[in-house]
């Protein structure tokens, strides 16, 4: 018998060894919020809830806002696996400078990939605000996205000004930041008079509340 439990755990630290030799690091445990506040508090609000591995936005609470990562990223690949309700609209935003009293809002800095219900949400109807898209800026060349209810793997790849998004294993999004190019995108976009939107290099990763119900799970980070 402790021949066979010394085995499991010998087992157990080679995959959480292996795991860390790789470089990517956990954003959540499956257990607790830690690690993660909502922005501007010091505390993730009751409407997160952590539950059987999965990260839930409960919109019920009335007590929400969106959740940012306690650290900051520069270079970094992002990946995580999210579904929501009917009709639900939320979104991963990155490179987020956290500061209420100069900007309300993650969204105020930081750029998103939306997550969306096409069908049921009327953000399904406008170029650039469907599922996958870099939010108001640059539309995903194909949409990969399952249907409500099942869960979507994405990734957010972001390295020395390239960025790209992959859905469920198919690469949609590929831009450049920061350039002459991007200023032309923001220039043609809502966020054109948005004082510092888009413009911070290192910054929190979020999850939004748009009011509705969502789910994530799997969240993990590598530095590059």
């Amino acid at each position: 018998m402790f021949k066979k439990i010394f085995s499991v755990c010998a087992l157990m630290a080679l995959s959480y060894s292996a795991f860390s030799q790789s470089g990517w690091v956990k954003l959540f445990d499956g257990k607790t919020t830690n690690g993660w506040h909502t922005y501007g508090k010091s505390h993730a609000t009751k409407g997160w809830k952590a539950e059987n591995g999965v990260l839930r936005f409960d919109p019920k609470e009335k007590d929400g806002g969106d959740i940012v990562t306690d650290k900051e990223y520069s270079n970094f690949h992002l990946k995580l696996e999210w579904k929501v309700s009917p009709k639900a609209n939320s979104g991963i935003i990155f490179y987020v400078h956290e500061d209420p009293k100069k900007y309300g809002a993650t969204y105020s800095t930081g750029p998103e990939m939306q997550i969306l219900d096409n069908d049921g949400h009327a953000d399904g109807k406008i170029t650039k605000h469907r599922a996958g898209d870099l939010y108001d800026l640059v539309q995903s060349s194909s949409e990969p996205v399952k249907p409500v209810g099942e869960w979507n793997k994405v990734e957010i790849i972001s390295n020395k000004g390239n960025l790209e998004f992959k859905m469920n294993g198919k690469s949609i999004v590929k831009t450049t930041l920061w350039d002459d190019n991007w200023k032309k995108l923001l220039d043609g976009s809502k966020f054109a008079k948005w004082s510092g939107f888009g413009t911070f290099k290192s910054g929190k990763i979020a999850l939004q509340d748009h009011g509705d119900e969502v789910w994530f799970r799997n969240i993990q980070i590598k530095e590059l």
